[in-house]
């Protein structure tokens, strides 16, 4: 996995904790956090997604030589 992809998995965990004690606290400024749970979740796809682009058109590079 990507260090981007990790890092941004690891900010998505810590953003859905911190929405969900946000909620059950009865705070309604959870909503900022699980907005900023999906734009990590987005970035990390993105990463993961570019990295396996990067690994397919290297392996095909390689077989055409």
């Amino acid at each position: 996995m990507p260090r981007n992809a990790l890092l941004a998995s690891i900010v998505l965990v810590l953003a859905v904790t911190a929405a969900v004690v946000s909620f059950v606290e009865g705070n309604w400024f959870g909503v900022i956090w699980v907005l900023m749970a999906g734009v990590a979740s987005n970035m990390a796809w993105y990463y993961i997604r570019k990295d396996r682009q990067e690994r397919a058109a290297a392996a095909r590079a390689e077989q055409q030589l």
